[in-house]
């Protein structure tokens, strides 16, 4: 893509501008660290244009406030009180899945998510937001708890110009097949490795 500059036009009867502005399925995939940070940095993006954005955050526990999370609904404060940017709601959908499960069973996290993917199908049917973050969505469904056949025609048919990122590891092969943007996150070398823990301001 030299310059901005898509490497072939399709003939599929679109303007230029009908093209440039068709809702966009992004996964952010891989093993690496910067699935997550990555999305967030495309929220305040969004946030800057006017978008309506929502968070639905599937794993990392309930109880960890991510600084994210904080600057994001504080610019969802600061569109309340201005007017400037977009509305943010940020949507946390289980109590420690991943590094920290001791909060509830994993029928009662399943439950959860499941529900969550429920909340996210209805307000895809109302055309709530413009940016949906779908944060480490791909462990419930390769966990089994949420329905990939049921993501992947809900995602496909969503209505309206919703752009919906998700990511995490593992991610089902039918969802990268729908998608428009797929980057996968390589790693080449991490801190932990050589024993380092996560630290203020770079992993939360």
């Amino acid at each position: 893509m030299p310059h901005g500059q898509p490497a072939t036009v399709p003939d599929d009867r679109l303007t230029t501008r009908q093209r440039r502005n068709r809702p966009l399925l992004m996964v952010h995939a891989g093993d690496g660290k910067g699935k997550s940070t990555a999305a967030f940095g495309l929220a305040l993006r969004a946030w800057n244009q006017g978008f309506r954005i929502a968070v639905f955050q599937f794993v990392k526990s309930a109880k960890w406030r991510i600084g994210e999370q904080t600057a994001l609904e504080r610019l969802g404060s600061l569109h309340s009180h201005t007017g400037e940017g977009g509305p943010v709601e940020w949507f946390k959908m289980g109590s420690g899945w991943s590094w920290s499960r001791k909060a509830g069973t994993e029928d009662d996290h399943a439950a959860a998510a499941a529900e969550g993917w429920q909340e996210i199908k209805r307000r895809l049917a109302a055309e709530a937001h413009d940016l949906y973050v779908l944060d480490e969505f791909t462990y419930p469904m390769a966990w089994g708890w949420v329905d990939v056949d049921d993501v992947v025609e809900t995602l496909t048919n969503r209505p309206g110009r919703q752009h919906v990122v998700i990511t995490g590891r593992h991610a089902d092969p039918r969802l990268i097949e729908i998608a428009d943007l797929v980057t996968e996150m390589r790693k080449v070398k991490h801190p932990m490795d050589a024993g380092q823990k996560g630290q203020r301001g770079i992993e939360w």
